[in-house]
C-alpha cells in the first residue's frame, strides 16, 4: 500500500479551527515523526522525551518517569478547585509494517498499528491550543501513558502515585476506530470494553505407552474434556444480554505419537463486561477444571491472573462528552446508544476505577481507512481526524473547567 499522505479537514472544521487554535499541519508532522520511530511497552523513551520537551516549551509543569516512563503535563489557571485529567497512550506493537507509506516505521518489527501515535499527537495539539488560552479556571493534568498494549501502563502509573500527585475529579481518553465514519464519535454510557484475564491450566497425569493407556492416566483426554466443558461457561451461565468470552488460545503437551505425556497445559483468555460476570466466569472455570480433572483421575493446577477490569463510563462525564462532541459534529454524528461496546480490553479501565470519567471512540474512517482494523500491518491512523480529536479535548477543557 502506498497511500498519498494528504490532509483534508472536514467541512465543519474550517470555521471551528481558527477559534479553537488547532495547528493541524504541524501536529500531523509530529504524528508521522512518532509513527516512524515506534517504541514498545514501557520503553518509550524517545516519545516521552518529545512529549515532555514540547509541554515544557508551552508552559506546562512537566513530570516524567511516572510508572517507569509516563509523562504528566500540568497547567493551572485561576483559583478554581476542579481538576481534569486527559490521557493518551504512547506505545506501539511488535508488528512489521506493510503500508509502504513515506513515514512508515524505520524500526524492524515495531509499528504503530493501533493509532497511539495519533492519540499522542491529538493530545499534544490540544495542549498547544489550550496553553494559548486563558479561558479556563482550575487544574488540567495531561497524562501520557506507556504500555497500554500489555495492559500494564495505567496500573503502573496509578501505583506510582498518579492520582495522589495529580488529583483528578474526572478523567477522559479516546481511541480511534476504523470502520466508524470519519467526523463521528461514539460516546456510550456504562460498560464500553471487557475485562481481560488469562489463565494457565496444567493438567498432570501419569505418562505411559500409547498402546497401554490403561497403565497411564491420560492428561490429554482430561484436557480435551476441560476444553469442551469450558464452552458451556458463557452459553449456560451468562445472560444473553450480557457479554463474556472464554477462549482457549493454546494446548501444549506431548512429543510423539506413541507416548502419553505426563502433563498438558492450556492457555485461556477470559473477558467480561461487568464485574459480577467476571467473578461468575472465573468461579465456573475453576469448578470445571477441578471437577473434570477429578473425574479423569488426574490433577489440575490453575494460574488465574486478572489483568484489567471492565471499562465503565460514568454517567455525568459521559453526558458532558456527548454534549461537547455534538457541538463539534452535530447530533447525527454522535452515537450515544449501542447494544455493545468493544469486545477488546483497555487498561484505561484502571483509571476509570479510580476516577469517574469517559472513554470516547473517534471514527478513523470508512473505505480506505476502514478496511484495515487496528493491530494489522496495513493499518494507518487517519490524519484528517487529528484536528477533530484535538478540538474535542479543547472544548472539553473549556466546558469542564469553565471560567466564572
Amino acid at each position: 500500500m502506498t497511500r498519498a499522505p494528504t490532509l483534508q479537514p472536514f467541512q465543519y472544521l474550517p470555521h471551528l479551527l481558527p477559534a479553537i487554535g488547532i495547528d493541524a499541519e504541524t501536529f500531523v508532522g509530529i504524528r508521522r515523526q512518532i509513527h516512524a520511530q515506534p517504541e514498545l511497552g514501557f520503553e518509550v523513551g524517545a516519545t516521552s522525551r518529545l512529549v515532555a520537551t514540547l509541554l515544557a516549551e508551552w508552559g506546562y509543569e512537566v513530570h516524567t518517569g511516572i510508572g517507569k516512563s509516563g509523562v504528566v503535563g500540568q497547567l493551572k489557571r485561576g483559583s478554581g478547585s476542579r481538576r481534569l485529567g486527559i490521557r493518551a497512550d504512547m506505545d506501539a506493537l511488535p508488528i512489521t509494517e506493510a503500508t509502504g507509506l513515506p513515514y512508515a516505521s524505520r524500526v524492524a518489527g515495531k509499528m504503530h498499528a493501533c493509532g497511539h501515535d495519533g492519540h499522542t499527537a491529538i493530545l499534544l495539539a490540544a495542549a498547544r491550543a489550550i496553553a494559548d488560552k486563558p479561558d479556563f479556571d482550575g487544574t488540567l493534568n495531561l497524562i501520557f501513558q506507556p504500555d497500554e498494549e500489555n495492559l500494564c501502563g495505567a496500573r503502573a502509573m496509578i501505583e506510582d502515585g498518579l492520582f495522589e500527585r495529580f488529583p483528578c475529579d474526572a478523567i477522559f481518553a479516546l481511541h480511534n476506530m476504523p470502520g466508524v465514519a470519519a467526523g463521528s464519535f461514539r460516546v456510550l454510557p456504562g460498560p464500553v470494553s471487557l475485562s481481560s484475564d488469562v489463565a494457565d491450566v496444567t493438567v498432570r497425569g501419569v505418562g505411559g505407552h500409547g498402546a497401554m493407556p490403561h497403565r497411564a492416566r491420560d492428561p490429554i483426554a482430561a484436557a480435551a474434556a476441560i476444553v469442551t466443558a469450558l464452552q458451556t461457561v458463557v452459553a449456560r451461565n451468562v445472560a444473553p444480554d450480557d457479554t463474556a468470552v472464554v477462549s482457549v488460545g493454546f494446548i501444549r503437551g506431548g512429543a510423539t505419537h506413541n507416548v502419553i505425556p505426563e502433563a498438558v497445559t492450556l492457555g485461556l483468555n477470559v473477558r467480561a463486561a461487568r464485574p459480577e460476570t467476571r467473578a461468575l466466569v472465573e468461579q465456573r472455570i475453576r469448578e470445571i477444571v477441578a471437577l473434570t480433572a477429578q473425574a479423569h483421575g488426574v490433577e489440575a493446577e490453575i494460574d488465574y491472573r486478572q489483568l484489567t477490569p471492565p471499562m465503565v463510563n460514568a454517567e455525568a462525564e459521559t453526558l458532558l462528552a456527548q454534549r461537547v462532541c455534538t457541538e463539534l459534529v452535530g447530533a447525527d454524528n454522535v452515537v450515544t446508544q449501542a447494544p455493545k461496546g468493544l469486545n477488546g480490553s483497555e487498561d484505561f479501565a484502571w483509571m476509570l476505577n479510580a476516577v469517574p470519567g469517559c472513554y470516547l471512540i473517534l471514527g478513523n474512517g470508512e473505505g480506505e481507512f476502514g478496511g484495515c482494523m487496528v493491530h494489522n500491518p496495513g493499518y494507518d491512523f487517519n490524519d484528517a481526524v487529528l484536528p477533530l480529536g484535538a478540538a474535542a479535548w479543547v472544548r472539553l477543557v473549556q466546558s469542564y473547567l469553565a471560567a466564572a
